[in-house]
């Protein structure tokens, strides 16, 4: 019998009625799991297939100790205040994930934030595990602030070294540091080589300097323990051939290490299935041990601290409700995924699931003053000596309050059990988990049309589509208000059985008409937009499925050369008006030598905005407004002139009017 079926014969009864989207859980206390025996809970966890008490089931919880300095505190699941790291473990928590920064200070000690993780930090959060029952993985990034795929800058201190001496300097910090960590007492399982090193390490993007150093880095690991295990950590296992590729690269230029370990947002990295294939080539082609260094999802829409949150936002795939069961089932989907790779799937890590507010979003001022000391938002204004086009322009505090797995007063949530319910199971009363809210953008000509049904999903994953009723006279008003963002409220109907009614909401936003053909690049048939190289290099400009804005397309760009280009369209029959241009772009490596610009072009006039890529998956809109038009043509584009390295898409152009 499948746990869905076991849950109907448990269930007893829905809930009686539902005002929000987000369902009110009960509260759990520690339960063991020796047994394996299905629990009871507030929550439906399906024990995952091909795990055991082994399997590593891990958090990242390095901002912790700045946290703790700025006055956050933790509590039981009896809201008890109680040392996180033992409810972590009581919790089924056996390894924690913390990242070492060289140096994240400035030279007057002022910390960059991120929870100023240096190799202290490191070595305090590893003590407070260890004595907790919980292995280590220490996450060196080799950088001094954040590395990703857009940011891997050397240390301040190696910014000026050749790469045989960034070779020694890697292999020096690394074994000096194992060795004060396990002096300490820390019990070290597993050391992470570089973080999210997709096409860079330490400010080289040669695959050969890359591997140098990234063998410098585990033969530190192997003088030290030859029982600690080496692992290397990438994302982006959504783009087509991203992970065989380094795979590859990483053969080729024989790489020691043990672990494969990837990144997995549902958000933003692709489907479970495809995940489960891509570390499972991996597994079966070079003898890896796979793993998830980091995953999250969201509980609630909001924002506990005013900084603002990663998600959810636009161009996101959530995949799961909003919910506190819908992160426990997307964070148990995620270890099996893993598990479907076999013996090679080692487990999963939770990426900050304590990062929560150091106070609440009406007294932002102040939480920045707590910032600024104690290093426990993403950035401080420190950071831009070393990180300016970054750091520089957007600290703050948290935007992963909305992911933790304690809720903004620092009480564990029911999904902090996920690591034991996804060894035993656990069934909860059957209960509406949310309603589907519609959104609908239509163009102010256009006649508004709301669907007739609603999807009603439920806590154990059953869904039903159920009859709505729109408020008639809200929208009749709305549609004589022309553009803008309204709400209509809607009543589900009772005819499906024991289903009480419930309340849902459209979302109508009333838009000027886009005159762009293919603004997104959705359709098959492309013919509308151009593409003119203004050099000797082209073809490095692709229409194709990676890192949309929206839908699944976007137009790609990247070359390992000096790049000079547009993409463009001339879009005529335009009435004569007043116009607004805009397009969104994300990517990374420009520099300081790049030239980006939307272009208008009429034939009275040439209009230009210039922007910057910004680091992925930071979309960046730049605007040109009031563009007379007065014959119905325009021609509309996209010019980037940049050194080679440089990568982005671009997506989802906007040409409306605005004086109606």
């Amino acid at each position: 019998m499948n746990m869905k079926s076991k849950v109907r014969l448990l269930m007893c009864g829905l809930i009686t009625s539902l005002c929000t989207t987000q369902v009110k859980f009960i509260e759990s206390n520690a339960i063991s799991v020796d047994q394996h025996m299905e629990v009871q809970s507030s929550i439906n966890v399906e024990k995952v297939e091909g795990i055991s008490n082994d399997t590593i089931k891990g958090v990242d919880i390095s901002s912790i100790v700045s946290l703790e300095d700025s006055g956050v505190k933790f509590y039981d699941f009896n809201n008890k205040e109680q040392d996180i790291f033992k409810t972590l473990s009581q919790s089924g928590v056996n390894y924690v994930r913390v990242r070492v920064w060289n140096d994240p200070y400035d030279k007057y000690g002022n910390g960059y934030g991120g929870g100023n993780n240096d190799l202290d930090k490191a070595i305090e959060i590893g003590k407070r595990a260890t004595e907790n029952n919980m292995k280590v993985l220490i996450d060196f990034h080799y950088s001094d602030f954040w590395a990703d795929p857009a940011k891997q800058k050397a240390p301040k201190a190696w910014q000026n070294y050749a790469i045989d001496e960034k070779e020694k300097a890697l292999y020096d910090y690394t074994k000096e540091s194992l060795e004060k960590l396990i002096a300490e007492g820390v019990d070290v399982g597993m050391v992470q080589i570089g973080n999210e090193t997709n096409g860079k390490f330490v400010g080289e993007s040669n695959w050969i300097n890359m591997s140098k150093l990234f063998n410098a880095g585990s033969k530190a690991v192997r003088e030290i323990d030859q029982n600690i295990l080496v692992a290397l950590h990438f994302t982006n296992p959504e783009k087509i051939g991203n992970y065989e590729n380094i795979s590859y690269q990483l053969s080729e230029n024989n790489v020691d290490y043990d672990v494969f370990a990837s990144s997995y947002y549902p958000f933003w990295h692709g489907t479970l299935d495809n995940l489960t294939t891509q570390l499972k080539k991996i597994a079966n082609n070079y003898g890896k041990k796979v793993m998830v260094a980091e995953t999250s999802y969201v509980y609630t829409n909001e924002d506990g601290d005013g900084h603002g949150n990663t998600s959810p936002a636009n161009g996101q795939t959530l995949d799961y409700p909003i919910s506190v069961q819908g992160q426990a089932t997307s964070i148990r989907n995620v270890f099996q995924a893993v598990a479907n790779v076999g013996e090679a799937g080692l487990g999963v890590f939770y990426w900050e699931p304590a990062w929560l507010p150091v106070g609440t979003s009406d007294n932002l001022e102040n939480n920045k003053v707590i910032w600024e000391k104690y290093g426990s938002g993403w950035a401080s204004s420190f950071a831009s000596e070393y990180d300016s086009e970054d750091a520089g322009k957007w600290y703050g505090g948290s935007a992963v309050d909305n992911q933790g797995l304690f809720d903004f007063n620092g009480k564990p949530l029911e999904s902090l059990n996920i690591f034991k319910y996804i060894i035993t199971g656990a069934t909860a009363p059957k209960a509406v988990e949310s309603i589907e809210n519609v959104e609908v953008t239509v163009n102010s000509y256009k006649e508004i049309k709301l669907p007739k049904t609603v999807t009603v999903k439920y806590n154990d994953g059953d869904e039903v589509e159920v009859e709505v009723k729109w408020a008639q006279n809200e929208l009749n008003a709305i549609k004589k208000k022309g553009i803008g963002i309204y709400e209509v409220n809607g009543i589900t109907s009772s005819k499906v059985k024991a289903l009480k009614k419930l309340s849902t909401k459209a979302i109508i936003n009333i838009v000027s008409k886009n005159y762009v053909i293919n603004p997104s690049f959705e359709d098959e048939d492309n013919s509308n937009w151009g593409i003119n190289y203004f050099s000797d290099n082209n073809g490095y400009v692709n229409i194709k499925w990676e890192d949309p804005k929206s839908g699944v397309k976007a137009a790609h760009f990247w070359s390992e050369k000096e790049m000079d280009f547009e993409i463009y369209q001339n879009v005529n029959e335009l009435e004569r008006g007043i116009y607004q241009l805009s397009a969104s772009i994300q990517g990374g490596d420009a520099g300081d030598s790049s030239i980006m610009k939307l272009i208008a072009e009429t034939k009275n006039g040439y209009y230009e905005k210039e922007f910057m890529v910004q680091g992925w998956a930071n979309w960046q809109t730049p605007v040109i407004s009031n563009i007379p038009i007065n014959d119905g043509i325009i021609k509309i584009s996209v010019q980037i002139k940049a050194p080679g390295g440089v990568w982005g898409t671009i997506d989802d152009f906007e040409l409306v009017r605005t004086d109606i």
